[in-house]
């Protein structure tokens, strides 16, 4: 039998929501999502933000120079800026890797007039794979040629945090 009248759209809609929420088991943490990365270079943390608060926050290890931006290939800094993630690869010896878009057109700019080249290939990526499954509580030398480094439990929830095109902002 039919329903006569407006009310029956509107029980409708009260089921479906009620499958919806029912559907979700109840103690199944949902993968937390970033809308914003932060790096902090000096304090030496990485953050995930979602509408402007801290969700969840990382130790890392920059470039073996971390003092100052980046400004050429070869001098082992990470770069200062605001990029964005645009593209993530497990074709690495570092456990998972999320590029970040340096470098931008303002940064080849730079690097031209100095008669240099920018550089590239810059990510955020885990520890290589004989660190084994675990996460430094603190870095204690910075090691790379210019990435971020976090632990391997780091890389993955970052991995599943982080969408491609979302904004990374990189400060001194």
């Amino acid at each position: 039998m039919g329903c006569p009248n407006r009310s029956c759209s509107w029980v409708a809609a009260l089921v479906v929501a009620l499958f919806a929420f029912v559907a979700v088991p109840v103690g199944v943490a949902q993968p937390l999502k970033a809308d914003r990365v932060l790096v902090l270079k000096g304090q030496r943390e990485l953050q995930l933000l979602r509408e402007g608060v801290v969700i969840k926050s990382y130790p890392i290890a920059l470039g073996r120079h971390a003092l100052g931006p980046k400004r050429r290939l070869g001098d082992g800094r990470t770069p200062e800026g605001i990029y964005l993630i645009d593209g993530r690869t497990t074709r690495t010896p570092y456990h998972r890797a999320l590029h970040i878009s340096y470098p931008e057109a303002a940064d080849v700019v730079r690097a031209r007039t100095a008669h240099r080249r920018p550089g590239g290939a810059i990510y955020i990526h885990g520890m290589p794979a004989r660190f084994g499954h675990h996460d430094p509580v603190r870095f204690f030398v910075d090691w790379t040629d210019g990435c971020i480094a976090v632990g391997n439990i780091a890389i993955e929830e970052i991995w599943q945090a982080v969408d491609d095109g979302t904004p990374i902002e990189i400060r001194p």
